[in-house]
């Protein structure tokens, strides 16, 4: 096998490993949030507004990190990001009321933002095209087994040695595979496109260049589609199932493993391989997966919330078809926003669209679930002629509030449709662009910088 080969194989190994520690660290909270409730006295809306106060940070930092990204050496700032992430995870252990729980989760996203620009932008380098949807359903493989170890090691160790525990355990992974990032080979930026890109004149608008690319808009429509509902499902599964379906920590966290994070893998996998196949059939192949994918997912989403409380089977099996159908984005979405953008701007694009779809779309899911949540438990409770709030009320109350989800996989759906429509002209327009293009005579502004 040549070096390139064991490098390209090598940084992706690394890469999913720090994106499985990313959704790892950032779930925990999630998986634990009920006994956090408990502990510091939290109504839902505030239990919400950890995850919002988190991807809106998540969100803002990601911008002048993404610029970073297409300028610096990507491997050191993945580095520093995981380094400083984990250690405020850890920190998150020693917590002693909600602020300052919430300002050590401040601390995490800050770090985080770091991942997805940095680690895309190398993804597109190392893998050519036509392998770029499976490269990046392996380093998207991260998510769901890190939400699956999230939610399987928070409901051991939650239970065994309380929630703060949890959290210790988290650091130490992160702080080995940031030492394994500087030992990646950054490749020059376009290295793998058919078009040349260290030649060409610097871009004057970056932010307008990707701004005026349609198929962006309706994938960043999407992506708060999309990010709202994931959100919203992953913070409040596992107190649905404590509440409604009556499980332990423990039980609950098992189930929300395997149905939301391990279910998620067959998605990613199917869909890195079939978009791949697709792509090179079809030049909007990936988006029209994803589109179809979405479409599918919606109706499993609402057959699960009409399964009467203690069938949790039922339930699971549902929710695991909905989270494998949803998990086929990661892979085609992803990969189709390289499609429509030069390589010197993809980390600024990615940051673009993560910006969006956390503000406007991940931002608001935990807390208007919450909210929701709140405001059908207090109706519940009048209905009902009670004075006290119950576990019967909340749990009929969050029972309501989760019937949004399926409504916005549709109109994610649609969204996606559209961006399928427009993707082909975008694709066009990029090549001509880069043609029409004028060449400088030094290569050392684009090159990376080891």
């Amino acid at each position: 096998m040549s070096d390139q080969k064991k490098n390209t194989r090598f940084a992706l190994a690394v890469l999913f490993g720090i994106n499985f520690m990313n959704f790892f660290d950032r779930q925990i909270a999630g998986a634990l949030g009920e006994p956090i409730r408990i502990e510091f006295g939290l109504n839902d809306t505030q239990l919400g507004l950890l995850a919002t106060v988190f991807t809106l940070v998540y969100a803002f930092v990601g911008i002048p990190i993404g610029r970073l990204t297409d300028n610096w050496s990507r491997k050191r700032l993945i580095a520093l990001g995981v380094t400083f992430w984990s250690l405020l995870t850890a920190a998150s252990g020693v917590a002693w009321n909600y602020t300052s729980f919430m300002l050590t989760r401040i601390g995490v996203g800050v770090g985080e933002a770091s991942c997805a620009p940095a680690s895309q932008s190398l993804i597109g380098d190392l893998y050519p095209p036509e392998r770029r949807s499976r490269a990046m359903a392996t380093f998207m493989l991260g998510l769901p087994l890190g939400l699956f170890g999230a939610y399987l090691l928070a409901g051991i160790i939650g239970e065994a040695w309380g929630w703060r525990a949890a959290f210790f355990v988290a650091c130490v992974p992160g702080l080995v595979l940031a030492v394994m990032t500087l030992f990646i080979r950054e490749p020059p930026r376009g290295a793998t496109e058919s078009y040349a890109v260290a030649d060409l004149a610097p871009v004057k608008a970056p932010y307008r260049t990707v701004l005026r690319i349609r198929t962006f808009w309706w994938v960043v429509l999407s992506g708060m589609l999309f990010n709202f509902n994931a959100y919203a499902v992953n913070t409040f599964q596992t107190p649905f199932l404590q509440r409604f379906h009556e499980l332990g920590l423990r039980d609950a966290n098992n189930l929300s493993a395997l149905s939301l994070g391990l279910a998620g893998v067959v998605g990613l996998l199917f869909g890195g391989w079939l978009g791949d196949r697709l792509r090179q059939q079809y030049a909007n192949g990936r988006l029209v997966l994803a589109a179809i994918s979405m479409g599918l997912g919606a109706p499993c989403v609402y057959f699960a919330l009409q399964q009467p409380a203690g069938s949790v089977t039922a339930f699971a099996l549902l929710m695991g078809a909905s989270t494998a159908f949803g998990f086929v984005y990661y892979a085609t979405v992803y990969s189709a926003i390289q499609d429509v953008v030069e390589p010197r701007l993809r980390g600024t694009a990615v940051a673009l669209y993560f910006f969006a779809m956390y503000v406007l779309g991940a931002s608001f899911g935990a807390t208007v679930m919450g909210a929701l949540s709140d405001f059908f438990a207090h109706q519940a409770m009048h209905a009902a002629g009670a004075t006290e709030m119950l576990a019967p009320f909340r749990a009929a109350g969050l029972r309501s509030a989760m019937y949004t989800i399926p409504v916005l996989m549709l109109l994610c759906s649609c969204s996606l449709f559209f961006a399928s429509r427009s993707v082909v002209a975008d694709m066009r327009r990029l090549q001509a662009q880069l043609n029409q293009r004028p060449r400088v005579a030094t290569h050392s502004a684009t090159v990376s910088r080891e």
